[in-house]
């Protein structure tokens, strides 16, 4: 099997140190997470994270069982790609000293479908939202104007249609492993 990324979805207790506790299951594992995302839901007393990992089929299903074992977590879900919108929020600030500067920054911010969300004298920043091939061709094309700073939230996605995370949506034997993946273990 071929590691690739692979994006869980997890409800938790909205709780101090249940973070902690998910974060150390991966690092306890070897694994790194490659993005985390974390907030409150609908619901103030759960919050869902969203964890992107570079892992096999079978390393993700070991994963999830493991979460599950958490006394924090109320569900997991392997988000299948064809069934999920992934998205990431990216904060680019980037030198504009001159007006010919500024106008080519907002023409690539436009095609971008990005936002100016700051203008200063000497920099604007762009507010963009997508996936990571967006943010990489928007970051590569600003490069040549000088990015002062960059910051990204970290992925979240949610399945599209009828697919939730929740128990009374989810596919009949979607987490049903059978016996040999249990006693595997991690």
């Amino acid at each position: 099997m071929n590691a690739q990324r692979n994006t869980l979805a997890v409800l938790v207790d909205n709780e101090a140190g249940v973070l902690s506790r998910v974060a150390r299951l991966f690092s306890g594992k070897g694994y790194n997470i490659e993005s985390l995302a974390v907030g409150t839901t609908d619901d103030p007393r759960v919050s869902r994270i969203t964890i992107e990992v570079i892992a096999d089929e079978k390393q993700i299903r070991l994963l999830s069982n493991q979460l599950r074992k958490l006394i924090c977590v109320h569900s997991v879900k392997a988000l299948k790609p064809q069934h999920a919108i992934r998205r990431e929020l990216v904060l680019i600030k980037v030198l504009a000293e001159d007006f010919g500067q500024r106008n080519e920054i907002i023409q690539i911010a436009n095609i971008f479908r990005a936002s100016i969300i700051d203008v200063s004298k000497s920099s604007l920043t762009i507010a963009l939202i997508g996936d990571e091939s967006k943010a990489e061709a928007i970051q590569n094309l600003l490069k040549e104007f000088g990015i002062l700073e960059l910051v990204r939230t970290g992925m979240v996605a949610l399945e599209r249609g009828q697919y939730t995370i929740d128990e009374q949506t989810k596919e009949k034997g979607e987490f049903d492993y059978g016996k040999n993946v249990l006693r595997e273990g991690l």
